[in-house]
């Protein structure tokens, strides 16, 4: 730790999208680094687009920047901007740093104030905005994504992300070489084996000997719902026992219960019963090639669950493959349901790679890797511009 400032004197100012009022990883995640942040004594103030129905309360004092609905993703919200009174705000405030965790408008207008006040500013990656366009139908302006955010990463003295693979992915192409790992944790008093309950499988019509595939996630596209749509249709074709668990709720849930015929879909949960839910599984399919970590990866693992995850950023750094589970090329609906059968027909591999899963996870706690990035802040608000 930097011998010249100490936590009580550092001063964070974090820029997010969406804070608290629909809940995701990512703020979860920001919300946690708040929480040990303010714990270490340091002060923090968040800024964030709000709304009237926030999905729970905010750690630490938020600060509401104006904002509007996104066009087609209603349930999001956009800053159009850093308006006067809430810049206003943020010199009263002082920050000895500024975190940006989106690359809007309200990110490019911090980082712009920032620099004009001499303000060291760091960035964390949270999901990979450029993939998002492929599954709306405007993958032919990606290439254009990219380079914006290549500009705006690319001049930070350092960005975080959660993820070896990630941060592999953000040298490679070229979005910064300045790259630090910001991983995440798993809460394992809700996330844990003892939590399977045969009861309440059984009081959703899942019979004892039934092998259980389960979804975790946001019920939107770019979550790979169209790969859990074609895995399950494989797996019926070919008349492999099963039940599909799918947990969470989105714009895209009736497109999935239309293809997922049988499937039991729970709506939003949390807390203890989200963790009951995992542990009720005996596979977890987590399809998705947005992801820079994949904390459903890791909360299945907690739960001694395996896993059949696409090789990409996030699931490659938590599944090692052959031993907590398997990876499968993406986008192979032909590889996924191959692999998803094969360990429904071996209940001993199944088992033998939940355990190792749940050893890994063992490795993943919060307050050290929130430490982490909280000693770069006291490192970067020493060091002079």
């Amino acid at each position: 730790m930097n011998e010249q400032i100490s936590p009580e004197t550092v001063r964070i100012a974090l820029f997010s999208g969406n804070y608290n009022y629909v809940k995701d990883g990512a703020n979860q995640a920001l919300n946690r680094l708040v929480g040990r942040s303010i714990a270490r004594g340091a002060a923090v103030r968040v800024y964030s687009p709000v709304s009237a129905t926030p999905a729970f309360a905010p750690t630490g004092d938020l600060v509401a920047i104006p904002s509007m609905p996104i066009p087609g993703r209603g349930e999001y919200r956009i800053a159009l901007g850093l308006p006067a009174a809430q810049a206003a705000d943020l010199a009263a405030f002082g920050p000895t740093i500024v975190h940006l965790s989106a690359p809007d408008w309200l990110g490019h207008a911090a980082k712009s104030w920032a620099a004009r006040h001499n303000v060291p500013t760091v960035a964390s990656v949270h999901t990979r905005f450029e993939t998002y366009f492929d599954y709306y139908g405007f993958g032919f302006i990606r290439r254009a994504v990219e380079r914006l955010l290549k500009r705006f990463y690319g001049d930070l003295p350092e960005i975080y992300a959660p993820s070896d693979s990630m941060a592999d992915v953000l040298c490679a192409e070229g979005y910064s070489s300045n790259v630090r790992i910001w991983s995440r944790g798993v809460d394992r008093h809700i996330f844990n084996p003892q939590a399977r309950d045969m009861v309440w499988r059984r009081a959703h019509g899942i019979t004892d000997d039934t092998p259980v595939i389960g979804f975790v996630g946001r019920l939107v596209l770019e979550k790979g719902l169209d790969m859990v749509a074609d895995v399950a249709a494989r797996l019926k074709a070919a008349e492999v026992p099963h039940r599909f668990l799918v947990v969470g709720d989105g714009p895209a849930r009736g497109w999935l219960e239309e293809h997922l015929p049988g499937a039991i879909f729970t709506g939003f949960q949390d807390g203890h019963d989200l963790g009951r839910a995992y542990a009720g599984m005996d596979l977890f399919l987590n399809p998705s090639i947005t992801e820079t970590f994949g904390n459903v990866t890791l909360e299945a693992m907690a739960c001694g669950v395996p896993v059949v995850a696409a090789r990409a950023t996030g699931a490659m750094s938590l599944v090692a493959d052959g031993a907590n589970g398997l990876l499968v090329p993406p986008g192979d609906a032909d590889a996924f349901a191959a692999a998803v059968a094969s360990l429904l027909a071996s209940p001993e591999r199944r088992a033998a790679m939940g355990a190792d899963g749940l050893r890994r996870a063992r490795s993943f706690d919060w307050d050290a890797i929130n430490d982490a990035v909280i000693d770069r802040y006291i490192a970067l608000s020493a060091r002079p511009l």
